[in-house]
């Protein structure tokens, strides 16, 4: 669980580290409403995963944890993988990344660019997130969830925090969500203040499926967005903040998904990844509507894609 002083302790710990990323408003007249977009998608790695990582292996150094020798290890689709080794090397510390065999070749490359150890192998997340685990009992590295850890989470969620001071008064935030801690952090910055709508992809639904269930469960993992929306089961933290703050989930289709992100590029010219442009697929496909006059954020939070794949 994480609360808004957790998150406000990471934008303390954080700053003058990441990019406070601009807001774009929506054309007029697109929409019934006023809509912003944070494009969180020119983070540092092109995600908002760099707030989490670097929050956490701060702290982790702040408390002695970190071992110059062997550094951090992480399990990764890509995009926490990315955030990671970046972290670490802000620390001259050695990364190693853990990716499944569906990772997307562009973030595999970049990976290493910034010298990160890649180990890829397996079917899915879950199989990158063992190998991990097992890494960092044998050697002591710094495990550093992709999404459910209290730091990552509270990391993740100072894109919430900046919103709120970037627009003055937002009724809404659309978030996607795989794991959930994107959408924990931003509950947490923005609870009391404003409400979070969780978008899905139908092929991999984590927090539809446990809120249906009581619990998190697991679920099948399939679809376009499945390369950093593939999480098997939505996580502890990201369940535990959707219930205390009553986010709401609503799922969309792949083709949802591809039509919002050529939505994007056609009309700002943003390139954004599948996984980023679910969050705006909501609006776009009609999963949720906008209330006349009602003030929605869309969190685009990450654009490390080909952008080949648009046309």
């Amino acid at each position: 669980m994480i609360t808004r002083a957790d998150v406000e302790r990471a934008a303390r710990r954080t700053a003058g580290l990441t990019r406070l990323t601009p807001v774009l408003e929506g054309d007029p007249g697109d929409f019934p409403g006023p809509v912003w977009f944070k494009c969180e998608f020119m983070q540092h790695t092109g995600t908002f995963k760099a707030r989490g990582a670097l929050n956490r292996i701060f702290a982790a150094k702040e408390r002695g944890e970190l071992k110059p020798e062997v550094g951090v290890v992480v399990a990764s689709g890509g995009n926490a993988g990315l955030a990671n080794a970046y972290a670490a090397a802000q620390l001259g510390v050695p990364a190693t990344v853990f990716v499944p065999d569906a990772a997307p070749a562009v973030k595999v490359r970049k990976l290493k660019a910034i010298g990160a150890t890649v180990v890829q192998g397996g079917a899915e997340y879950a199989d990158a997130y063992q190998a991990a685990i097992g890494h960092a009992r044998e050697t002591g590295a710094v495990y550093c969830h992709a999404y459910d850890q209290p730091e990552i989470a509270a990391g993740a969620g100072t894109v919430g925090l900046e919103l709120l001071d970037q627009v003055g008064g937002v009724d809404t935030v659309l978030v996607a969500v795989g794991g959930g801690g994107l959408m924990a952090g931003i509950a947490a910055a923005v609870e009391g203040r404003a409400r979070v709508v969780a978008v899905e992809p139908d092929s991999a639904p984590t927090l539809n499926a446990a809120l249906a269930a009581g619990e998190p469960v697991d679920v099948p993992v399939a679809g376009i967005a499945a390369d950093s929306l593939g999480a098997r089961r939505i996580g502890d933290i990201g369940y535990s903040v959707a219930v205390r703050a009553g986010v709401e989930s609503v799922l969309v289709s792949d083709a949802d998904i591809i039509e919002a992100r050529t939505k994007l590029w056609d009309g700002y010219r943003i390139v954004v990844e599948h996984g980023a442009a679910a969050a705006y697929a909501a609006l776009t496909s009609g999963a949720y509507t906008q209330g006349v006059g009602e003030r929605v954020a869309v969190i685009l939070c990450g654009a490390n894609t080909d952008p080949a794949t648009l046309t």
